[in-house]
């Protein structure tokens, strides 16, 4: 005995229904094209982003790599934050100017070189809060600090320097200045912070 079949219920699939009508050929091609293409989009695009930013993480690397690793004045300025942090206000208008930065657990030092004109000279040391006056002649930068730069101290230059101490957590900063040639003078400096 079959059960009876209720009025709204849709009669089984084997049940007069008609076979699913066959799609033309036209109709089976643009299926699979539009199926490739979106996953060509779904995979390719993603795939894409990922090696554009893995060639872009690697330069990135390399380029910290080569900050880290340098172990002398390399030409460049510092960032301002680095400017700021170090205290070293290095003139606009200043050329010739390189940088390294070093850290370690107990100590921080950025090394600074530049050449500016006269006037630029004595705006750079107002602003550290000195004067050419305050420079005794002499070579403030230690032996090692300009190893770690590679800098060299000729005996024919004219070498002034002055160390400046601050208080607290500022830094300490040597300031070497050669007045061989007057009207363009070199500036060495060594800021070192200690956290």
């Amino acid at each position: 005995m079959t059960p009876p079949s209720l009025p709204h219920q849709a009669p089984p699939p084997d049940e007069g229904a008609a076979p699913p009508p066959v799609e033309d050929r036209r109709h089976v091609v643009r299926r699979r094209w539009i199926t490739a293409i979106i996953i060509l989009l779904l995979v390719g695009v993603p795939a894409g982003y990922l090696a554009v930013s893995a060639q872009q993480s690697r330069e990135s690397g390399r380029d910290k790599a080569a900050k880290v690793g340098a172990t002398k004045v390399r030409p460049g300025w510092p960032s301002k934050v680095q400017r700021s942090i170090y205290e070293v206000p290095i003139p606009p208008k200043a050329w010739r100017v390189g940088f390294l930065e070093t850290n370690n657990w107990r100590t921080s030092r950025l090394y600074v070189q530049f050449a500016v004109t006269p006037a630029d000279l004595d705006a750079f040391l107002a602003e550290l809060g000195t004067s050419r006056a305050g420079l005794t002649r002499e070579v403030s930068i230690g032996a090692h600090d300009a190893a770690v730069a590679g800098w060299s101290w000729g005996p024919d230059n004219a070498w002034y320097g002055t160390t400046l101490e601050q208080p607290g957590p500022r830094p300490t900063r040597d300031v070497t200045v050669d007045l061989t040639d007057p009207a363009k003078p070199r500036v060495y400096v060594v800021s070192t912070a200690v956290p």
